[in-house]
């Protein structure tokens, strides 16, 4: 879906900060919300790790923008909790000592791109990434959609994300690695610079 989560070439966000020495946690609580997480992940009904990305990009943009990384696992894990039956809404802000920001509800409670199964291309196919706007779960980054690049390579088949969060079916479809141009995608004018992707199959169409 497009989200404040899908920041990929978007301007003014500032610098990406590396730090060598980051610990794997900066403090406790973090390391409780992975705890959390994969407690939830192994309870839950028909839990995957697309739904749990699912429900990170459905946090509100304000919230999701301004809390730290640990923090979008946290509201993924209480969301799936609720949204599951594992405990309700009322019970988790008891636990919690007062209100607990969730995720907004799924927009969407179908499957909006069904996929096909189907492997359309090859290494050397030049393929354009499609130009449309989900509201549901989706795997393809925005700032790729409409550019055209080249096919690497073709890899196996796996599970499209775009499916498996809204419904119980699975689609297995064909992962490719797609070359494109770096100064036609961002449009900086840059020469000599590639940009890799991998992409499932129902994410392109022939330009």
């Amino acid at each position: 879906m497009d989200g404040a989560h899908d920041l990929g070439g978007r301007m003014d966000f500032g610098a990406v900060l590396v730090d060598p020495r980051e610990p794997v946690f900066r403090a406790r609580w973090e390391a409780a919300a992975m705890v959390l997480v994969s407690a939830a992940s192994a309870r839950a009904r028909n839990y995957t790790l697309s739904s749990f990305r699912y429900a990170v990009e459905r946090m509100d943009p304000v919230h999701y923008l301004g809390s730290p990384y640990y923090e979008h696992w946290l509201t993924a894990a209480a969301t799936t909790a609720v949204e599951t039956g594992l405990l309700t809404r009322e019970q988790l802000e008891e636990r919690a000592g007062g209100p607990f920001p969730l995720a907004h509800p799924p927009r969407v409670h179908g499957v909006e791109n069904p996929g096909t199964g189907a492997a359309r291309f090859t290494a050397g196919d030049r393929v354009r990434v499609r130009q449309w706007h989900p509201l549901g779960h989706t795997r393809c980054p925005g700032y790729l959609r409409g550019h055209v690049g080249t096919v690497l390579r073709r890899h196996g088949t796996v599970s499209l994300p775009d499916v498996e969060v809204h419904a119980p079916r699975r689609v297995r479809e064909t992962v490719y690695t797609v070359r494109f141009d770096a100064g036609e995608v961002w449009g900086d004018r840059q020469t000599s610079v590639r940009l890799n992707a991998d992409l499932w199959d129902s994410y392109l169409e022939t330009p």
